[in-house]
């Protein structure tokens, strides 16, 4: 098992989509005649979380409750084509779905068919998963599985970081996880409190976090982002502005991005910001319903897998760096340029702010991370910029899976970390030449040294 093994927990659901136009009313009721063309089904609540992590090349596996039934088949399926494993107890009754009927794009009718079934009770497969992880997200839909594992993960929680996406139905997060992720209409009924917007979802967050008995709490408010607490602050973080979209199963990509990056210790504010980020440009991205498992979710990773992709196809070359690029110098620049001419084209890995936070220090970075891609991108030896919120690029490595990693300095192949990754697909690891005296640091230091003297 992997150290960034994600383990999720929850109801898996099937989700069906009926696809069509609507160009007049029934004659016998005020609503629209759909005029069916596509169908597609899809994983839903918790198998869609579990798909989202996989598709972000995150090691997943889903401990959850399949029917012996049609829709519980075709479920696994999904699943198995979304590269997660799954850990099934058994459902003593028929798999859920939910049947969306939708008109050019638009939801006009929502489905669901829930008999009463109650899930099995956990195996020693499902403990030694959870035991082994390297961290966890419940995704409760009320239907029994997070109830049935409570004691499991009561005990996992105080050692590995756990993620609980709640659900009116089901039970209250356990003591110690590190992130609870209630929607504003949940977070209102748990804190048994009235009000709306930033302000009281603030409030009901602390309210929560007092009575769960959780290291933080975070309230997402769909277009508004989210606001968080922990013991020590509360704060707001605003979503980015999408024109359109679609917000179904905007909550999982949430829950799903902030459990992956759990496992590498980001902070509360950290872990918030990006997991916004990534539901913002999911939902603009059409939502679940454009979706589809195996195929990374949007974002300037997906772009960079594409832009692998392809490239591979006609038969190139395809190279990767990776850093943080903080105040652009002549000695990046022709450490991109060498790289370059590596092969056909080069994608950079670009660590985020929270990235070179934990590398760099508070202070870091001077740029904002959209600002160093978008100065990366103006260049013309670089093809891509690939983000991302790790301190290394293995993950994003894994879905760009590149012939060549090119890293400038005074470095030894051994020491770097994503020589170990390439070597899993036959990919090599090279040290470009050290640019001796060009650093971002020693242009800080200078750029200090001479605003003092100027005093």
């Amino acid at each position: 098992m992997s150290r960034t093994h994600l383990v999720v927990v929850g109801d898996a659901l099937l989700d069906r989509d009926i696809s069509g136009r609507a160009t007049r009313l029934c004659p016998d009721a005020p609503v629209p005649v759909v005029e069916e063309e596509t169908r597609r089904n899809r994983p839903g609540g918790a198998a869609l979380a579990a798909a989202l992590a996989a598709a972000d090349g995150q090691e997943v596996s889903l401990i959850c409750a399949l029917g012996r039934d049609e829709p519980g088949e075709e479920l696994a399926g999904l699943l198995e084509a979304a590269a997660v494993r799954v850990v099934d107890l058994g459902l003593y009754g028929p798999t859920p779905e939910k049947v969306r009927i939708l008109a050019s794009g638009r939801p006009v009718l929502r489905l669901d068919r829930e008999a009463p079934a109650t899930p099995g009770l956990p195996t020693e497969g499902a403990a030694g998963l959870l035991e082994n992880a390297s961290s966890i997200l419940v995704s409760d839909y009320g239907r029994g599985v997070a109830a049935n594992l409570r004691e499991l993960l009561e005990k996992a929680a105080a050692q590995i970081p756990l993620v609980w996406d709640p659900h009116p139905r089901g039970p209250e997060p356990v003591p110690g996880a590190c992130l609870a992720t209630p929607n504003a209409a949940e977070a209102a009924l748990f804190a048994r409190a009235g009000g709306e917007g930033r302000a009281a979802a603030g409030r009901w967050a602390r309210l929560l976090l007092e009575r769960w008995r959780v290291s933080g709490v975070t309230v997402t408010l769909g277009p508004e982002g989210a606001v968080a607490a922990d013991e020590s602050s509360s704060f707001a973080v605003p979503a980015p502005r999408v024109a359109g979209g679609d917000p179904c199963g905007a909550g999982d990509r949430f829950a799903s991005r902030a459990a992956s990056l759990a496992a590498a210790g980001v902070s509360l504010r950290e872990m918030v910001e990006e997991a916004v980020r990534a539901a913002s440009a999911f939902v603009a991205a059409g939502g679940a319903h454009s979706f589809h498992p195996g195929v990374a979710p949007p974002g300037e990773a997906a772009d960079a897998a594409e832009l692998a992709r392809r490239v591979r196809e006609r038969g190139g070359t395809v190279v990767a760096t990776g850093g943080c690029f903080d105040l652009l110098h002549a000695g990046h620049v022709r450490m991109l340029e060498a790289a370059r001419s590596l092969g056909d084209c080069l994608i950079v890995c670009l660590n985020s702010d929270a990235s070179v936070r934990r590398l760099k220090g508070e202070d870091r970075p001077l740029v904002p991370q959209e600002e160093r891609a978008a100065v990366l991108k103006a260049l013309g030896c670089v093809d891509a910029v690939a983000i991302f919120g790790e301190d290394t690029p293995e993950r994003v490595l894994e879905r760009i899976r590149p012939h060549v990693f090119a890293k400038g300095g005074d470095y030894d192949v051994s020491e770097l970390p994503e020589a170990r990754v390439l070597a899993r697909w036959g990919g090599e690891a090279v040290i470009l030449p050290y640019v001796e005296g060009r650093s971002t640091s020693r242009l800080i230091r200078e750029a200090v040294n001479r605003a003092t003297k100027s005093i």
